[in-house]
């Protein structure tokens, strides 16, 4: 799959370059069609995934917490697994703060605005944080109706909605919790059977997206960005750096080899950009290359889909001093810690989709007063970073199961945690056939 998937990747380029408009064999408005066809194959997989991620998110995580040994153990993975990706997250954050202001790309777009764009820039103030709207923020984060969260798409209530409802199940008696457990097992294996269906899509899926990105904004405009473009990805090669470096001294992990058995899903969220089209392979990874317990590997990384955004928050943090630089505005150190608290409060529990980034960068530019209108001169180049800090999220859940499994005790194996589940699955089967014979 990872070979299909980087052949598709490369095709994609060469005819989105042949189509786009610096080549001329076309008119731009024809390419952008055609462009735009060959995207439908990327879009159908992306929407399927999107259909299914949200009961997807539910079940695994349920059945991830009710998979628990006993509360203390779960309460233990919980708190360690919360702080692991909060601190990750603020240190992505400076990361980005570091390297922006160490290379300043945006003292190469000097004179490229007008008079009347950096007035306005000068005139606008920042926009304090308020306080007295943090407990209705809180509140708002417990669904009131989780059907409602559901069709709004808002994946930390889902999330949170969906461990409140996992802890219960743990305190229950195990006779009275077994049915519900048992159709969320039926519900999650609908979910990985319409996955499995859609991956088959995956490689002309990165094929038609790769095509139509590169159709839209031709080869010379992702060159004419290139400085900010390796400033973000110097800043993503050295979070991936800090994730190999507690793999080796706290798991014992060669980084080779964690590469080697990650590429799989590595690539398919590079090219996809979406943490939810990859978390099922992301499960499979830890649960089969990781030997991670299905009770950490189903509860970390739909966690981590939601709220571990590592690489977007590095993002936000290099594009905001990117565009600081562009308008010629200082940011003291307060507007730089502001900037750090923003991009990880904006990171946690943003939707894990394509081009969420963007959305969340307005929200960190006001906060520090640059204007948002800003983000026109990033969105050529944003679909590559897109791809780009997407893996990085990956890596960091995958990284976060395979620490959690190290860190939090427990007394079964993986492989014997999926034979228990392989077990109660079977006898419930067996169950379900003796009551049809009873009842005939």
């Amino acid at each position: 799959m990872w070979l299909k998937v980087l052949v598709g990747m490369g095709l994609g380029l060469l005819v989105g370059a042949a189509l786009g408009p610096s080549s001329g064999l076309v008119e731009p408005a024809v390419g952008v069609t055609i462009g735009n066809w060959l995207a439908f194959p990327g879009r159908l997989f992306l929407a399927t995934i999107q259909m299914i991620v949200i009961p997807l998110v539910v079940a695994s995580v349920i059945r991830g917490l009710a998979a628990s040994e006993n509360l203390e153990q779960l309460k233990k993975l919980g708190v360690r697994v919360t702080l692991f990706f909060v601190a990750t997250t603020a240190v992505a954050a400076t990361i980005g703060l570091w390297i922006a202001g160490l290379l300043r790309p945006g003292d190469s777009m000097t004179g490229l605005l007008t008079q009347s764009d950096l007035a306005a820039a000068n005139g606008t103030s920042p926009l304090p944080p308020n306080i007295l709207e943090l407990p209705d923020r809180l509140l708002g984060l417990l669904p009131g109706n989780p059907l409602d969260a559901m069709v709004e798409g808002e994946m930390l209530q889902i999330v949170i909605f969906s461990i409140i409802f996992g802890i219960a199940l743990v305190s229950m008696a195990p006779k009275q919790a077994r049915p519900m457990l048992d159709l969320l097992g039926s519900l999650q294996e609908i979910c990985m059977t319409v996955v499995r269906w859609a991956m088959r899509l995956a490689p002309i899926a990165v094929f038609g997206l790769m095509a139509q990105l590169s159709t839209k904004i031709g080869l010379s405009s992702l060159l004419g960005m290139g400085f900010y473009v390796v400033t973000v990805l110097l800043g993503l090669l050295l979070m991936l750096v800090v994730y190999l470096v507690l793999l080796r001294v706290i798991v014992q992990e060669s980084p080779l080899k964690f590469l080697r058995n990650s590429k799989d899903v590595l690539l398919l969220a590079f090219s996809t950009s979406s943490s939810a089209a990859v978390m099922p392979l992301s499960i499979k990874t830890a649960e089969e290359h990781f030997k991670v317990r299905p009770s950490i590997s189903q509860f970390v990384i739909p966690l981590g889909a939601t709220i571990n955004m590592n690489g977007t928050a590095l993002y936000q943090s290099v594009a905001t001093v990117f565009l600081a630089q562009v308008y010629g505005i200082d940011l003291g150190l307060a507007s730089l810690a502001l900037i750090v608290a923003m991009a990880v409060g904006a990171s946690i529990g943003s939707p894990a989709t394509p081009g969420v980034g963007i959305v969340i960068l307005s929200m960190v530019l006001e906060s520090v007063g640059i204007p948002p209108s800003g983000i026109a001169l990033i969105m050529g180049v944003d679909r590559i970073l897109d791809m780009s800090r997407t893996a990085i999220n990956v890596t960091g859940d995958l990284v976060a199961c395979a620490l959690m499994e190290r860190w939090v005790g427990g007394s079964g194996t993986a492989e014997e945690q999926l034979a228990r589940q392989e077990e109660r699955e079977g006898a419930t089967e067996s169950s379900r056939k003796v009551k049809q014979t009873t009842a005939i």
